[in-house]
């Protein structure tokens, strides 16, 4: 068998009951005394008996009874007509001015969200710039040190060049003085061959003086020509030399060049690896900003739930605390009449 649903005369037994209990009828209280029914269909029977009592809440009192109790029962009604019209005014005009103050703080707090997200947006768009920056100083740094690592494989095989150099220049020294020695030991040699000759002629030929001489000539000139091949050969080692040393030298100074673009790169690398140091203290404050920002949003977002609840609250029950005010005031009319 199918279940009815709660009708208006079910709602309008439950409000009198409630009204009689001394509390103010609600959706809530009311399905609490029936013990069933929607939400929906309980508001709408709600929101009807509310209207017809508003419609006869300027109805007298009926006819037909004594001449006093009815001018009695009449000046009781106007009089809780007017404290109930009254009281509703100043219900509605409380209601009217927390509406108002509800409203203006609903506009403060979403000027306040649009302030806080155009920030949120600024802050989002110098983050965005500063990690863009950041990523172009850690390529500079990539390229910084990319350079420095050429050069030091320049430097390295400068140095390596320069032992070369070093190691060839020390040969030319060595052979320069070892042909030095041939040629003293040469000069020597022929020296102590013509002391020899000189003594052998002289003591097997005596009196042959004019071979002697030729043959003192004859060995003068070889002397002469071995003496000026001698030159020509320490002559052709001397410039060898000079130009091993030039060498050097050139080596020398571009090797120098070399370390002094090392120590400037080197500078280039620390003042970027400072400058990205930098620029990562200031991502970690701007991001903490950020989530100060976002902090405040929360807050502001919950304020404007608490000021949306606030003013539905005056908008549904001050009608309805208004009409329990009455209704009390009604009740303690009563007994006196």
């Amino acid at each position: 068998m199918a279940r009815t649903g709660v009708t208006y005369e079910d709602v309008q037994r439950a409000i009198d009951e409630l009204l009689t209990g001394g509390d103010a009828p609600s959706v809530q209280r009311i399905r609490e005394v029936l013990g069933t029914g929607s939400f929906t269909t309980i508001s709408d029977h709600l929101r009807t008996w509310r209207q017809q009592r508003e419609e006869n809440r300027d109805v007298p009192p009926p006819r037909g009874m004594p001449a006093a109790l009815q001018e009695l029962a009449e000046g009781l009604w106007r009089q809780a007509q007017e404290s109930a019209n009254e009281t509703l005014r100043h219900y509605r005009e409380e209601a009217d001015r927390r509406v108002d103050e509800a409203q203006e703080s609903v506009a403060e707090a979403r000027r306040q969200a649009e302030d806080a997200r155009q920030r949120e947006a600024a802050l989002a768009e110098h983050l965005a710039g500063t990690e863009q920056r950041l990523e172009a100083l850690s390529a500079q740094l990539a390229t910084s040190q990319a350079q420095v690592e050429a050069l030091q494989a320049t430097e390295n095989r400068l140095a390596t060049r320069l032992a070369e150099a070093e190691s060839l220049a020390q040969r030319y020294r060595d052979e320069a003085g070892r042909v030095a020695e041939e040629h003293r030991q040469a000069l020597q040699a022929l020296d102590e061959e013509h002391h020899a000759k000189l003594t052998r002629e002289e003591q097997r030929h005596e009196s042959a003086e004019t071979r002697l001489m030729t043959l003192l000539d004859q060995t003068r000139q070889e002397r002469l020509v071995q003496e000026k091949a001698a030159a020509g050969r320490e002559e052709q080692l001397e410039k060898r030399l000079a130009r091993r040393e030039s060498e050097w030298q050139e080596a020398c100074g571009r090797l120098a060049e070399e370390e002094k673009r090392h120590r400037e790169s080197e500078g280039a690398r620390r003042e970027a690896e400072v400058l990205a140091e930098t620029r990562q203290h200031e991502q970690a404050l701007l991001q903490a900003r950020i989530d100060e920002q976002k902090r405040h949003l929360e807050e502001q977002s919950q304020r404007v739930k608490g000021l949306e609840e606030q003013l539905y609250r005056c908008l549904w029950e001050g009608p309805a605390a208004a009409e329990n005010t009455e209704n009390t005031e009604e009740e303690k009319e009563e007994p006196e009449a």
